[in-house]
């Protein structure tokens, strides 16, 4: 099948790879370069990398509402076009284009968790699975008819960038099983119930703030969904510690307080239970263990991290 791919991270990236092994990819859409590093240098998205190590075209608008990027897509003459994680809206116009219009990888089992974080989204709310949804793309965020679902489990210590590693491998391979049911046209539409959809709103920094006055276990959960971003994190004696991996304790006292130190890691007590700190990380450091963070910066039992 003749391939247009629209997409930009990694997770995209992976899908991009499956599909070059089966089929004619025409053409790949993705993000203009940006910034990235300390040197703020423009760098090619990890998709247009691989595109590039294949011989694809790479197209990069910075809009698909112009009358220049549209007749771009339609004299592709595509078959079908294949997003994952693209990061442009696609207008009416563009959607209609290929022949059997626009596939989408989401990272959820739609209609739970439309939107930009469903990995996050998906650990901070506890639920115990999440999945890969190939989706016929219409004018609504995340609404088209379901094509295939299949379910991934949340283990307890999944984080946002392994439960990202195991959906990019599923949605590569729930896409290629997608498009082969396509060509059979053995491809059955469902309809969403809109009434059990839930919404994955993009992360913000501010939210990555420890409140010790919340359920560790909410704590826990946050932790492990803002692994690799935007990290947790909490100020100690005006320092701002990044927590990278934290585990539940049933202990209890003042939401803040350190209750004890070794090198298992720093308990600190929340408004329900308390959490032990595993891996941290001070300004201008690297990730640690707890026992390597203690070398570099004292903690004591009765010592305390900022309430919010």
């Amino acid at each position: 099948m003749k391939i247009i791919f629209a997409g930009t991270p990694q997770f995209a990236a992976s899908a991009l790879a499956a599909l070059l092994k089966e089929h004619h990819v025409v053409a790949v859409l993705t993000q203009p370069d940006r910034p990235s590093g300390r040197g703020m240098q423009l760098t090619a998205s990890p998709v247009k990398q691989l595109a590039l190590q294949h011989g694809v075209p790479v197209l990069q608008p910075a809009t698909l509402k112009t009358e220049q990027a549209q007749q771009q897509i339609a004299a592709l003459d595509a078959d079908v076009m294949v997003v994952a994680a693209y990061g442009l809206i696609l207008p009416q116009a563009v959607l209609q284009m290929p022949r059997h219009g626009c596939l989408n990888i989401h990272a959820s089992l739609l209609p739970r968790w439309r939107g930009a974080a469903p990995i996050q989204r998906a650990i901070l709310a506890g639920d115990a699975e999440t999945g890969i949804t190939i989706m016929q793309m219409d004018a609504g965020l995340d609404t088209g008819d379901m094509l295939l679902r299949r379910v991934c489990a949340i283990g307890p210590d999944d984080t946002a960038a392994t439960l990202h590693d195991q959906l990019a491998e599923l949605g590569a391979s729930c896409m290629l099983e997608a498009l082969r049911l396509l060509r059979e046209d053995r491809l059955v539409p469902v309809k969403q119930d809109n009434a059990a959809a839930t919404y994955a709103a993009k992360l913000l920094k501010s939210e990555g703030q420890i409140d010790w006055r919340q359920d560790a276990r909410q704590i826990e959960r946050a932790v492990r969904a803002f692994n690799p971003f935007p990290v947790s994190h909490a100020t100690f004696k005006g320092a701002a510690i990044k927590i990278w991996q934290a585990a539940l304790i049933g202990q209890h006292g003042e939401p803040g307080a350190v209750l004890a130190v070794d090198k298992q890691g720093i308990t600190v007590a929340c408004g329900k239970d308390a959490l032990r700190l595993e891996m941290l990380q001070r300004p201008g450091g690297k990730a640690q263990t707890a026992a390597q963070f203690l070398q570099a910066v004292p903690v004591k039992a009765g010592d305390h991290f900022a309430a919010i």
